[in-house]
């Protein structure tokens, strides 16, 4: 009896602990969701305090993510705030007209954002010097990434101190090959594809990179590189060579060398370096200084645009192309729903597509395509190019009136390709498990995953992916006016930068955000930018609408349909997409996400 009363005492204790974890964990969702309400209050003047390492450039801005609340409160000290790219923009330009503004204090290091997305970022800074006021930079340990972008400064300065990390040593990317590691697990897969350069899934197939896949990625990295040095230099006033015969000598280690190579200013330690803070913002001591911080200038500064007759729509395109209709990647059905509710609205007069998407699902991109087909039939519509845009992010948006993209955006990878594992000799010589199928027909279990393709199996997929790339080449050849021929050419898989892409007739103009959202204005008639505003669709899930999601609730922000999961959402892309084998499953997407060093 007593044992008895022992575990009921327990489970009542378990109950009551669950169930306070549980009020402290919605309590700190509640007080999350409600702690940024208020705008905060900015001094009467300052400097604009820009730390890279304190905040994320994303393609939209956001209150934060559910995964960082845990049952014992949310907090958010030392977690990066998410800033949208165009509200960080916004925030530049209202600080180059800002009296309280004197001026920008950029430190570069830890930054965290995409190459496209530094590229657009850099151009606003750039505009800001232009309004007359300068940028001052510092730092300690420069990347290749964090010195580009301080070079845009009037002045940079660098810590005085050894033992930092000054790695300024150029791009790389590594390219991960799986095939001997799969020999031994037993696993086989078949991949079918259309383009020599459609390398997505060869690092399955493959100990090593094929001759075009090198290619394909030796001109991306010296494209990149190529605008990234080039800015670098034409800022700093030394030339190409001479940057470059630095970075291959690895000449730039200690503080003393950037100093000697004309890549910094000055050297201080941080007393001096706040004391000539002081001198630049013409005060007497740190007190005086008003350091401004950016998150809190964005919040102040950068409103949402009121109720507008005349509205320019953001559609941000920003992710995974899936099928279904999460909220956490580009789903097809969603999507389309969000283009068709933006080409219905009378208020909105023309639409800027913003893509930020390495590709995926086929039938998911041209759902979307349609949906935009229809649009653009009804209001203009233009394309301003992310991080990516490229495979299914191409195949959605090339047939925009105008294409605007960076020079460091990767794209095309015009091409298709399907992969089907096949797990028969893991089974048999690893598992040690016997399979035997009973089926209807003499097919009906080649998609089971338990035995490879015959000739007549692997014909029928490759008759299906031929299909679908002739017309992927034909949408583009239509969509951007150019012979299918033409379009081959420059297809087969093959990703280039904005760069490359604009001289092969991909892309019509390099450019940022705002130049698409200016361009499309013009098209719907507006004079100037005080004739329009601009609305952005989809919108983000806020905090509580996480919440909703993750208990249950689990309406979209936008009212439009029930959600469903992405499988293995955490796991990598392209490991992703041969787990989530599923019959005739055909993909447009670029060959990995590819992360660069810089």
């Amino acid at each position: 009896m007593k044992d008895f009363w022992k575990m009921l005492l327990a489970v009542i204790c378990g109950l009551l602990i669950m169930s306070l974890l549980c009020f402290m964990f919605f309590a700190s969702i509640i007080g999350a969701a409600s702690s940024g309400g208020s705008k905060p209050v900015l001094p009467r003047e300052g400097v604009l305090d820009l730390d890279m390492s304190k905040i994320i450039l994303a393609e939209q801005s956001s209150e934060g993510d559910i995964n960082n609340i845990s049952p014992f409160g949310f907090s958010t000290e030392g977690q990066p705030s998410i800033i949208g790219l165009r509200d960080a923009t916004q925030a530049i330009k209202a600080a180059a007209d800002d009296p309280s503004v004197k001026f920008i204090f950029l430190r570069a290091d830890a930054l965290s954002s995409g190459m496209a997305t530094l590229q657009e970022f850099r151009s606003a800074l750039s505009g800001f010097r232009a309004s007359g006021k300068p940028i001052v930079a510092y730092t300690e340990s420069p990347s290749t990434g964090s010195y580009y972008l301080a070079s845009v400064a009037d002045k940079i300065f660098m810590t005085s101190d050894h033992g930092a990390n000054a790695m300024i040593i150029g791009l790389s990317g590594r390219l991960l090959y799986l095939k001997d590691l799969l020999d031994k697990l037993g696993v086989n897969v078949q991949l079918i594809r259309h383009g020599k350069y459609k390398s997505a899934g060869e690092m399955f197939i493959r100990s090593t990179p094929s001759p075009e896949n090198i290619e394909q990625n030796q001109a991306m990295i010296s494209s990149i590189w190529k605008t990234y040095s080039g800015e670098i230099c034409q800022s700093r006033g030394i030339s190409e060579e001479q940057f470059n015969a630095l970075v291959d000598g690895l000449a730039l280690s200690f503080p003393e060398d950037f100093e000697k190579a004309g890549l910094v200013d000055a050297l201080y330690q941080r007393d001096s370096l706040i004391a000539k803070l002081c001198d630049i913002a013409v005060v007497e001591s740190e007190k005086d200084l008003h350091l401004i911080s950016f998150k809190d200038y964005v919040t102040a500064k950068v409103t949402p645009a009121p109720a507008s007759h005349n509205d320019i729509a953001i559609i941000y395109a920003d992710g995974e192309i899936v099928e279904g209709n999460s909220t956490s990647e580009i789903a097809g059905d969603r999507f389309a729903r969000v283009i068709d509710k933006v080409r219905k609205n009378e208020d909105v007069k023309a639409v800027v597509l913003r893509v930020n998407s390495p590709g995926g699902s086929v039938l998911a991109s041209s759902k979307i395509k349609d949906a935009l087909d229809l649009l653009g039939k009804e209001k203009p519509l233009v394309a301003s190019y992310g991080n990516y845009a490229a495979s299914g992010g191409y195949w959605i948006s090339n047939g925009c009136e105008k294409i605007y993209s960076n020079p460091a955006t990767l794209t095309g990878s015009i091409g298709v390709f399907s992969m089907i594992p096949d797990f028969s000799k893991t089974a048999k010589d690893i598992a040690h498990v016997g399979i035997y199928a009973i089926k209807s027909n003499a097919h009906s279990d080649m998609f089971s995953l338990t035995r490879p393709f015959d000739k007549a199996e692997l014909d029928y997929m490759q008759a299906s992916i031929e299909d679908i790339y002739d017309r992927f080449v034909n949408l583009v050849a239509g969509g951007r006016d150019l012979t299918p021929e033409h379009v081959d050419s420059v297809a087969q898989g093959r990703v280039w930068t904005g760069a490359d892409a604009i001289e092969i007739g991909l892309v019509d103009e390099l450019g940022t955000l705002e130049d698409a959202i200016a361009y499309a204005a013009s098209l719907a008639g507006f004079e100037d930018s005080a004739s329009y505003s601009v609305t952005a669709y989809p919108k983000p899930l806020t905090m509580m609408e996480q919440v909703m999601q993750m208990i249950g609730q689990k309406k979209d922000p936008d009212e439009l349909s029930i959600l469903s999961g992405t499988p293995f959402a955490s796991v990598a892309p392209a490991v992703r997409d041969v787990l989530d084998a599923k019959p005739a499953r055909v993909m447009a997407r670029m060959d990995y996400d590819i992360n660069l060093q810089y």
